[in-house]
């Protein structure tokens, strides 16, 4: 039996988990709708997850996907935080504001979090996924003994190797092409950058696991592609932001409607790990800062900083507006109405 059948899940979609994006609402709307619905707790602590799977299934009885980051905590450096506050300083300034005197890991990562594994465990959603690398042996084997099907992002096949060794029941194969951040275990190591079509059929054919493909799906003659290349299913993140149950903004939805959805960029000036979104000032403030980052999440602490100063006086140039290649493929439905309509371009509903 395959993963889908087993999670009883009828069509081949995953609502990909978009911390910052996704919602209760957009979860539960896509798994009633027959696919299958995430949400992101990355960035919240357990009492904040504890609410939005609550909130999930209020909502739904069917099985959803819960998210975490699973980075390496990076250590801080005084050095390059003074000086990329000191660079970051004259874009506060233009709004009225000074920079954080000091940065701060504001996302805690699953591998240190021992709230958020017991939440976990005592509430066992149906599938946890780990993005940015694996927790260790305990943590995995304890939410397989809850009952949790596990996910894994990959980039490559050393990864997705890893993942199957760890005992992961399926990796998303995370094309060059996708929004969001990059899922990369080490952002320090060369990055083959495979595009989501290579990547798949690589995965599918040498990994020996299970693969959803993510990276620039937009409607169903692209997961017809990705399942015509060995993968039970496709993620999709960008499709669904445009949806009225996400958490996007007015300026979000408009920037993702206009020009700028044809021209997404790899940026690690936000965050301070590699993620792909729509151009706008903070990108183009981080093409030419020319300093290293003060690395994740530290540099997130200054961007949300910056991000809220900036919207404060009406600039909305400075958001992260996350957005994978096929960003200009959007369209504007309710998540329900998108997910049937994805099945229908498959072919599998009248």
């Amino acid at each position: 039996m395959s993963l889908l059948e087993t999670l009883q899940i009828p069509l081949p979609i995953v609502q990909a988990p978009m911390a910052g994006v996704s919602t209760p609402e957009l979860a539960a709307t896509v798994s009633n709708a027959g696919a299958l619905g995430s949400i992101s707790v990355a960035a919240t602590d357990a009492l904040g997850a504890r609410d939005m799977i609550a909130g999930v299934r209020a909502l739904s009885s069917r099985p959803f996907n819960v998210n975490v980051f699973v980075h390496q905590p990076t250590a801080q450096d005084a050095t390059r935080e003074v000086a990329w506050l000191k660079a970051m300083a004259p874009l506060f300034r233009e709004y009225g504001v000074q920079p954080p005197a000091v940065l701060r890991p504001i996302y805690k990562s699953f591998v240190e979090d021992d709230e958020m594994l017991a939440l976990l465990v005592e509430t066992a959603p149906a599938v946890v996924s780990f993005h940015f690398g694996l927790p260790d042996a305990g943590r995995i084997a304890a939410l397989k003994n809850a009952g949790c099907a596990l996910l894994a992002t990959a980039t490559s096949l050393e990864e997705a190797r890893a993942a199957k060794a760890a005992g992961i029941d399926a990796v998303v194969a995370q094309g060059w092409e996708a929004g969001g951040h990059r899922g990369v275990f080490d952002p320090d190591a060369p990055d083959a950058r495979l595009g989501t079509m290579a990547l798949t059929r690589l995965l599918a054919s040498r990994s020996g696991l299970p693969v959803i493909a993510a990276g620039g799906i937009m409607d169903g003659s692209g997961i017809r592609a990705v399942l015509e290349l060995g993968a039970i299913a496709a993620q999709l993140g960008t499709a669904f932001v445009a949806c009225p149950e996400s958490s996007a903004d007015a300026a979000y939805r408009e920037a993702l409607a206009g020009p700028a959805s044809m021209n997404t960029v790899m940026t690690s000036a936000i965050s301070g790990r590699p993620a792909r979104g729509l151009p706008n000032r903070f990108t183009q403030w981080g093409e030419s800062v020319g300093l290293p980052h003060p690395g994740y999440p530290m540099t997130y602490d200054a961007g949300k900083a910056l991000m809220a100063a900036a919207k404060a006086a009406g600039e909305t140039g400075y958001a992260a507006q996350w957005a994978g290649q096929g960003a200009s493929l959007s369209r504007a439905l309710p998540a329900a109405e998108l997910v049937h309509r994805l099945a229908e371009e498959l072919g599998l509903r009248n």
